[in-house]
């Protein structure tokens, strides 16, 4: 049968058709242009992302009871906007999702001694360095949409509040599947309408800081670690611990004794802020109130995955006067030292502020953990 198209389209259609060919040759020997390779690669990726599951609540099988709101006593004091620059820097993170999986790699930092990397609370990675040159990973096998990370140095292995330097900003994994530092969904002017409860507990937060003053719990995934917010007739909270009872739309407002269960259970709508210190540190470090020995008698129950600071079986020196110049026992980088235990290094004596081990006395990581006295001899 003869063709029915004219013979200027005839002629039309066989170039095109060659034009193809060259195309298609051009393709199999060399790839497809960078930028349409890249749009493919990406449309891939955001589809992988988007086939993730929902991420889950770290502890799961936990139903909070129904809380209603109480009474409320204002706090005596407002919490300031908790500072950790004298702490060394975060390290940065990076990552992709391939093949299910987020692999993060943690740019070292200096002296830094070990990383911890948690995934909306869940400590999906511990590595250990030693002086290895290759990258530092951890692998987050249960990856989920729009998951924030975070990262942390450790400078000692004693899991107390001074061995960790500053937790890191949040990475959101967005849909493109890669790790990028943001805020992701709750970008600073979020508002939250929330239920906010207290506790007093005291000791090692999840993060390993010290639960203080200006120190909250949030669920991870809605308002991540290391990300400050404002709380009406609280204060600055930063978010750097979790609970059990503290799901979804609920946040745990740390304060000392009987303050803590004067706040009882309340409604705010809280505010998420900028990091108040990303210019640089404030002229005056937010003071830490003074933990409360009484047991927390809050509407919510605080909790930490990760282990509090315990001491090691081995015996600290026994605590000795510095008076007289004399110098206490010599510091060994082997032994772990409880609160108060007074060691001599470089021709002064210390006195340990937590428990650590290998932390050297003045040091610039180990700022928080000893306290030099006086020159000895």
């Amino acid at each position: 049968m003869p063709s029915l198209l004219p013979r200027r389209a005839r002629l039309w259609c066989a170039t095109a058709a060659a034009a193809l060919a060259v195309v298609a040759v051009w393709v199999l020997s060399f790839g497809a242009p960078a930028s349409a390779s890249a749009t493919a690669d990406a449309a891939r990726q955001a589809g992988t992302v988007s086939s993730l599951p929902a991420c889950p609540f770290w502890a799961s099988g936990i139903t909070p009871p129904a809380r209603s709101t109480t009474p409320w006593v204002p706090p005596l004091q407002t919490a300031p906007a908790v500072d950790f620059t004298a702490r060394p820097a975060a390290p940065t993170i990076s990552g992709a999702l391939q093949n299910g999986q987020v692999t993060v790699t943690v740019a070292p930092v200096p002296n830094a001694v070990a990383y911890k990397v948690w995934r909306d609370g869940v400590d999906i990675g511990y590595i250990s360095y030693w002086g290895q040159t290759g990258p530092l990973t951890v692998t987050d096998t249960s990856p989920c949409q729009g998951a924030y990370y975070d990262v942390v140095a450790m400078y000692d292995t004693s899991n107390s509040d001074a061995s960790f330097g500053r937790l890191s900003a949040p990475y959101w994994l967005g849909a493109d599947g890669t790790l990028a530092q943001g805020a992701g969904d709750v970008a600073p002017g979020t508002q939250i309408s929330m239920m906010v409860t207290s506790y007093d507990n005291t000791g090692s937060t999840a993060t390993g800081y010290n639960a203080q003053l200006g120190v909250c719990a949030t669920d991870p995934r809605v308002i991540p670690w290391g990300t400050y917010f404002s709380v009406p007739g609280y204060g600055t909270c930063y978010a750097g611990d979790l609970g059990t009872w503290i799901q979804n739309d609920t946040v745990d407002v740390w304060l000392p004794g009987d303050q803590a269960n004067n706040w009882g259970v309340q409604d705010r709508t809280v505010t998420i802020i900028a990091d108040p210190y990303t210019g640089g540190p404030s002229p005056t470090a937010s003071p830490s109130a003074s933990a409360s020995p009484s047991a927390s008698a809050s509407a919510s129950v605080s909790a930490s995955p990760s282990p509090s600071a315990s001491a090691s079986p081995s015996t600290s020196p026994t605590p000795s006067p510095t008076g007289g110049g004399t110098c206490a026992p010599a510091w060994s980088a082997s032994t772990t030292y409880t609160t108060g235990a007074v060691v001599s290094y470089g021709g002064k004596n210390y006195t340990a502020t937590y428990v650590s081990t290998d932390a050297v006395p003045g040091a610039p990581t180990s700022w928080a953990v000893w306290t030099a006295d006086a020159a000895c001899a």
